[in-house]
């Protein structure tokens, strides 16, 4: 079994980071930069920014914070929001992203997944997919969860693993900011669809919920990837390496 791994997220808005419940109801939980360095010393394994207003606002991806962080930031970088284009994925990996997030524009446009994975490889492209429960199962919605697409979350999973992409960042909207828990079933749903890495994401309210997501008797996520409870402070980064490491989850645990 590969390592399982802790992801914090960075929900950046206004150069700021920002947490609200689903979706809404924002809230400044720092500066960039700054969280993303001390996630970096607590022993995360990766780090993601999502600029959650940049489609949205029509506005570039975030090119200076990626590299202001990849200054100080270590373990890997990953990037979403406002990407559009192969030509977005170059600079924000110049900058300093190891990997870059696509939502809204490859719903838009699934080719540009193939473009981007055949130009810098399939481990450099994650797929982002905002999940909402709906009477027939689970829709993808894009513009920062603004837009019901229509399109059901499981085959869009799938269709982004057959275009190349390389890992899938899976958001319940539903759960998002709740605290009480991943959406299980979509993440279950998911990652037995796809052959590809899956983090599970929205709703970490305790380090048994990361746990919950990454086991593989219950979502089977490979990353579980959380925000306000590390923000804000509720656990730490090694207590939810512990949690998984207490079911005999394979992990890195930082040092002491």
């Amino acid at each position: 079994m590969l390592v399982k791994r802790v992801i914090p997220c960075l929900d950046v808005d206004g150069g700021r980071v920002v947490k609200g419940v689903r979706f809404v109801e924002l809230v400044d939980a720092g500066d960039p930069v700054e969280l993303a360095a001390r996630y970096d010393q607590q022993g995360a394994d990766e780090v993601v920014f999502l600029d959650i207003t940049a489609s949205h606002q029509n506005r570039d991806p975030i090119y200076d914070v990626a590299t202001r962080t990849a200054e100080r930031v270590f373990v890997p970088l990953t990037i979403g929001g406002g990407i559009g284009s192969v030509e977005d994925v170059h600079r924000l990996l110049r900058a300093g992203a190891d990997k870059v997030s696509i939502n809204s524009a490859a719903v838009a446009d699934p080719g540009l997944i193939e473009r981007a994975a055949g130009e810098f490889g399939s481990q450099a492209i994650v797929i982002a997919i905002d999940a909402q429960r709906s009477t027939t199962g689970w829709n993808v919605f894009v513009q920062g969860g603004r837009r019901d697409t229509g399109r059901d979350a499981i085959g869009w999973a799938c269709r982004a693993a057959e275009l190349g992409a390389g890992e899938i960042l899976l958001t319940s909207m539903d759960a998002d900011g709740t605290t009480e828990g991943y959406d299980i079933a979509l993440t279950r749903r998911v990652t037995a669809a796809v052959d590809i890495p899956v983090i599970a994401s929205g709703g970490a309210g305790a380090p048994d919920h990361l746990a919950d997501a990454v086991d593989p008797d219950l979502g089977g996520a490979d990353a579980a990837l959380a925000a306000s409870v590390f923000h804000f402070g509720a656990f730490s980064v090694r207590a939810a390496k512990e949690a998984m490491a207490a079911r005999d989850l394979p992990v890195r645990m930082p040092a002491s």
